[in-house]
């Protein structure tokens, strides 16, 4: 079953090989992860809590073709990377994204603590915002990504042994929270204490739930690009490149059902669309 659930993600990610259980494999499948399976919270707007268990998410992301987000994105990654021969266990982050430098959030994201040959390795397929790559566990280790962005990791301090992940550059590459600036500016915060099941499905249960979480707030869907990003928020499409960013509103439920077909992959019918509540019906 395994072999059979990895050729399917495989087939799903659009890549006709199996990649290698390396650090240029490690990046090979997290961008082709981001760039075939969209970040949404669709199902969180129609009042469900997220099933973030292994059958569940394979059925949704994978057989259903739908999206999901991070408790689901990265269950189904780590269980695709343990396929590949990949050890990971989940961590637990405090978004920092357009938040005050004092602000401490609740720990709402889920990414992965990868290990290659005795390295350990930061993998994230489930952050929406923008796009993630995997980079070693190391102090001041840094990244650059095809969207313009840099990226940096660095010792958050003591006493609890914090990590922070640092993003620079362009607005036009993320969902519109991020500034445009080659400052460096911080994505999460997180610290390498073990997480049970519990702890997830606990995480995914207040965020799914929570009256002021973002997920319940309104619509969130986004897509890595090659060279770019797509972030539908409410009613408002943009479409990013290391240049420019196109935006427009959307007019009615029609249009939206459209986008998210043609966009970003999701097939919804009008019955769904409406449980969104963005437009009369």
């Amino acid at each position: 079953m395994v072999a059979d659930r990895l050729a399917a993600y495989l087939a799903r990610l659009g890549l006709a090989h199996v990649p290698p259980a390396s650090a240029a494999g490690l990046a090979e499948v997290q961008a082709a992860h981001r760039q075939a399976i969209t970040f949404e919270n669709i199902d969180v707007l129609r009042g469900q809590t997220p099933a973030i268990d292994s059958d569940s998410v394979f059925a949704k992301l994978v057989e259903r073709g739908r999206g999901g987000y991070c408790f689901e994105q990265n269950r189904l990654y780590a269980d695709m990377l343990a396929a590949l021969g990949i050890a990971n266990r989940p961590l637990l982050a405090r978004p920092r994204l357009a938040m005050p430098a004092d602000f401490i959030g609740p720990r709402t994201h889920v990414l992965l603590l990868a290990e290659l040959g005795g390295q350990k390795w930061l993998a994230d397929a489930g952050f929406g915002g923008s796009f993630v790559p995997p980079m070693p566990l190391e102090d001041g280790a840094s990244a650059e990504t095809p969207d313009g962005a840099r990226h940096r990791l660095r010792r958050a301090g003591e006493p609890h042994g914090e990590w922070l992940l640092e993003r620079s550059g362009p607005r036009t590459t993320t969902d519109g929270r991020a500034r445009d600036t080659a400052e460096w500016q911080a994505q999460y915060s997180f610290d390498l204490a073990p997480v049970m099941p519990m702890d997830l499905e606990q995480a995914n249960h207040w965020t799914a739930t929570w009256p002021q979480s973002r997920f319940r707030a309104g619509l969130v869907v986004s897509l890595v690009l090659p060279a770019g990003f797509a972030a539908l928020t409410d009613r408002t499409l943009s479409i990013g490149s290391t240049a420019a960013v196109e935006k427009r509103e959307l007019a009615g439920a029609e249009e939206l059902r459209a986008v998210l077909a043609q966009n970003f992959g999701l097939h919804l019918s009008l019955a769904e669309i409406a449980q969104l509540d963005l437009f009369d019906l």
